[in-house]
């Protein structure tokens, strides 16, 4: 085909196809997630598969994400990490140490789970470094949360668990004149929510049920550094551990699921336009190959494509699974999906076949001595091309929806981040009976959306290259 004439048909395929508002549609849809798939370790992180595996300690876990604090009465607290740059603003050198002024405004009504200091490296060749904490509310009050507190290597101090924080509080609230039961009083130092009381009014209930205390709150830690000692600050963090995070919240390992789904646009358009290409390809040419060999090659090549045909396809690919050690990897799932996918494909395209074979032009290339191979792959596969393309974008969600469905029962590729073992770990953490929809949701809805964009690209192509199917 000349290029002119090509083209020519191409203009006036995009004439016929721009028609289709739903075929338009799956294209901006299409465009959105190979955008998202290409992108994605600019917009999240290029190291995500490998950590994937492992817990976030920096993240909290099971919490939602930050934007339903506009739909709740409740605002929580967003999660906050400062380091690097930002952290070495805040720091000042001392005779005796370092001082770092951390502020954090308060405006939630449920506080942050926990206030981290994380990765504080400290070298005790002239004695241990100390840490100490001081907090000063917006009610004016100071609380020494933690003093002299020594250590060395790398630090990881929790103030909202730490029992010398606790004793702290409790010694606060006696100064100020509040009465605690000493019955009682072991119980708090215990099971404290310290960050709740850090972050309450002073009042009677402030160890029952705090009250939040709006404000901006100053933490002081002071690094008392032993002649001969040092302390390094490079990778240190200074973490407001939230109750909410991000867009779509985290997991039980603290992982971001923004992420996870972002990462898992690749893998699904990967394995879905991989499987439908080949299905497809390897569905065309046996149904073609069957109907121009016709006789008994005919038969016997439509009886073996009736017999795969029966074949279960999801039990045997769960058999499959297990036989390669309980978990397929994502080349394994291109090869078995493929393998049952072109059955159907194959009987349509044969049909196809059959007529295109009584065409003159068919006969007059098997006259002039034209091989077997030459007329099926030059004359007669090119007619079914149309049908080809709309059948390949019809076929990408069943190759999505069953990587999922395997994925999902822990039987898909553990190393690798795909919506399918998203879902398959919130199955296992018991996400949908307590609640966390974040973590169930968005997967599933990306399943769907990947799926709607082919039907709606798939149907649209039919609609033009199928000339039965245009609408005038």
């Amino acid at each position: 085909m000349r290029w002119v004439d090509f083209k020519e048909s191409l203009s006036e395929f995009w004439s016929d196809f721009r028609r289709q508002k739903s075929g338009l549609l799956g294209l901006l849809l299409l465009f959105l997630f190979i955008f998202t798939a290409v992108a994605a370790p600019v917009i999240t992180s290029p190291d995500i598969p490998e950590k994937w595996q492992g817990f976030w300690l920096d993240n909290p876990k099971n919490v939602p994400p930050t934007w339903v604090n506009a739909f709740s009465s409740e605002a929580k607290a967003s999660h906050l990490a400062i380091e690097g740059e930002a952290l070495q603003k805040l720091l000042t050198k001392t005779d005796s140490g370092y001082l770092v002024e951390v502020e954090y405004n308060n405006e939630y009504d449920v506080p942050p789970q926990d206030v981290v200091i994380k990765d504080l490296t400290g070298d005790a060749a002239g004695g241990k470094p100390s840490i100490t904490v001081i907090v000063e509310r917006p009610d004016g009050k100071k609380i020494t949360l933690i003093e002299g507190y020594k250590f060395s290597g790398s630090l990881v101090l929790q103030l909202g668990t730490h029992p010398e924080v606790r004793a702290n509080l409790i010694e606060w609230i006696k100064s100020e004149g509040i009465y605690i039961d000493p019955l009682q009083e072991f119980q708090y130092r215990t099971l404290m929510d310290a960050t709740k009381v850090i972050f309450g009014q002073l009042n009677e209930n402030i160890l029952k049920n705090p009250e939040p205390l709006k404000g901006t709150y100053k933490f002081t830690i002071l690094v008392n550094v032993p002649e001969g000692s040092s302390v390094s600050f490079d990778n240190t963090k200074v973490i407001f551990t939230g109750r909410t995070y991000g867009w779509l919240g985290t997991d039980f390992k603290g992982r971001d699921l923004l992420a996870g789904i972002i990462w898992g646009s690749r893998v699904s358009l990967v394995i879905g336009i991989a499987v439908a290409v080949a299905s497809v390809l390897i569905g065309i040419f046996y149904g073609v190959t069957s109907a121009y060999l016709g006789g008994w090659s005919d038969e016997l090549m439509m009886r073996f494509q009736e017999f795969m045909a029966s074949i279960p396809s999801l039990p045997i690919l769960i058999l499959m699974g297990a036989y390669f050690g309980g978990h397929i990897k994502l080349w394994q799932i291109v090869v078995l999906l493929a393998i049952f996918g072109w059955v159907g494909i194959a009987r349509v395209a044969r049909s196809m076949a059959l007529q295109i074979k009584e065409q003159t032009y068919v006969e007059a290339a098997r006259v002039l001595g034209a091989g077997t191979g030459r007329i099926i792959f030059k004359h007669m596969v090119p007619q079914l091309l149309p049908y080809a393309f709309a059948q390949m974008a019809l076929s990408v969600p069943s190759a999505v929806l069953s990587e999922a469905s395997l994925s999902y029962l822990g039987l898909g590729d553990p190393t690798a981040v795909t919506w399918g073992q998203i879902l398959h770990d919130a199955q296992v953490a018991g996400a949908a009976v307590n609640g966390y929809w974040w973590w169930v949701i968005p997967p599933g809805l990306s399943i769907a959306l990947v799926g709607l964009t082919f039907v709606l690209i798939g149907t649209a192509l039919d609609r033009v290259l199928n000339p039965r199917l245009r609408r005038l």
